[in-house]
């Protein structure tokens, strides 16, 4: 009952002729889903895609020391030193958009609005002219620094909106306690609303850095040596491009679900610390009084441990 009330709050729930047309609908569905990868696989095994040999590359060590090593390496790389990045900076422009003070409050706004609203791609590539006719970086180190500079400036100002919700969605008494108890600012900031903010949208700073993963892959644009580039030139090698990007994208998932796997084990235990801190103190017990309590008063009679009080009261001394 319970159930098909809350189904009904937001839609109304199908009867007998709905259900059997949406049961009709779900055969109807998988059997089209299942024609098509069918056609599709009859397509690919005519022009030798799943023959075994196209798969044969990948059970050597040569092809991985030679080609995907090297790519994934640069993908990690890549990910994990934009990832730290973002995560500083993101910090600083968040609480910077919530300081008292106006004009550092709208620089960190202008900052924020402009790099969260310029593709990922435009920005490596500006990052990449810009440090090429600068001379900002050694030739050799330019496409990664091009690849962290855009990764580390879009994510950071995701992250730093992500806190500022974070932090917004905090009750307003906490801020008002540390006033009454001389915090200033910059200490209620970093030592009550941000520890509880980062723990509160944990789950949506890991999806900022599985996010942060995946677009290291757009490096191949500007000749960055990353998976997705390093499969692709095995391909042309092996001329199985098929097997390639299926091997880069389980490549791509293992280490995207290793992420959020680790990302989840670190909330669990930031949320375990809370809830050890937060243990409520015992209420001490009242010594005896002599005084019939309700609970005394609605004993069982009938249990050997009762006494009625005023049996003894009327017993002679």
């Amino acid at each position: 009952m319970s159930s098909s009330v809350r189904a009904t709050v937001l839609y109304d729930a199908p009867g007998p002729k709905g259900r059997r047309t949406n049961r009709i609908m779900t055969g109807v569905t998988i059997l089209l889903a299942l024609s098509v990868s069918a056609w599709v696989l009859v397509i690919l095994a005519g022009n030798g895609q799943l023959a075994g040999k196209m798969w044969t590359p990948f059970i050597t060590p040569t092809t991985w020391t030679t080609y995907l090593k090297p790519g994934l390496v640069g993908t990690l790389k890549s990910a994990v030193v934009s990832i730290a990045l973002a995560l500083i900076i993101g910090t600083l422009l968040g609480l910077g958009r919530l300081s008292p003070v106006t004009p550092v409050s709208w620089i960190c706004a202008v900052v924020i609005e402009i790099f969260r609203a310029i593709p990922v791609l435009i920005l490596m590539i500006f990052a990449y002219q810009m440090f090429a006719v600068y001379h900002v970086v050694p030739s050799s180190q330019l496409a990664f620094a091009a690849v962290v500079f855009g990764l580390t400036m879009y994510n950071g100002s995701v992250i730093a909106e992500v806190l500022r919700s974070g932090i917004r969605s905090l009750p307003k008494g906490q801020v008002e306690a540390a006033k009454a108890l001389g915090l200033s600012h910059r200490q209620t900031m970093w030592s009550i609303l941000l520890p509880q903010a980062v723990a509160a949208m944990l789950p949506a700073l890991i999806s900022q850095m599985v996010i942060a993963l995946k677009d290291a892959a757009l490096g191949y644009q500007i000749g960055y040596i990353e998976v997705v580039r390093s499969g692709l030139q095995s391909a042309s090698v092996y001329r199985n491009y098929l097997p390639a990007l299926v091997v880069v994208a389980v490549v791509m998932i293992i280490i995207n679900y290793g992420l959020t796997m680790v990302a989840e084990r670190v909330e669990h235990q930031l949320r375990a610390g809370r809830a050890r801190k937060n243990i409520v103190a015992k209420v001490p017990e009242h010594p005896d009084q002599g005084v019939e309590t309700k609970d005394r008063a609605y004993a069982d009679k009938h249990d050997p441990a009762h006494i009625d009080l005023r049996r003894l009261t009327d017993e002679p001394a």
